[in-house]
């Protein structure tokens, strides 16, 4: 008898452990997640400080901010890529469209652009 509650026991320790695996990994994934879009937030932040500072130095028509405009669009590509989201620090808001490419473009007036 002794041998059929420690099959019993064992297996409500094993479901309990599956349980508290299945919660857990519910628990990491989101703020893992979240922790990721935090560094595209900062990737984005901080090429956006280089072309501003570009901008600044160099002229908004330069080949200087024109390189460093088309830095951030690459940041903001690879956050899309992995998130179907881009952050504009310009604004400070996460953005669900893809149409950053004339957004606070060198040379031209913030946000984006109206045809």
């Amino acid at each position: 008898m002794k041998t059929q509650l420690d099959y019993i026991k064992l297996g409500k320790t094993l479901v309990a452990a599956a349980m508290l695996s299945v919660l857990l990994a519910f628990v990491a994934v989101p703020r893992s997640q979240a922790d990721d879009r935090g560094k595209c937030q900062h990737s984005a932040e901080r090429a956006q400080a280089k072309l501003n500072d570009a901008i600044a130095r160099y002229g908004g028509n330069s080949q200087q901010a024109i390189n460093r405009w088309h830095q951030l669009n690459a940041v903001r590509e690879q956050c899309w890529n992995q998130y179907h989201a881009w952050y504009s620090p310009t604004d400070r808001q996460w953005h669900n469209e893809r149409n950053w490419e004339n957004y606070d473009r060198p040379g031209a007036e913030r946000g984006p652009e109206h045809h």
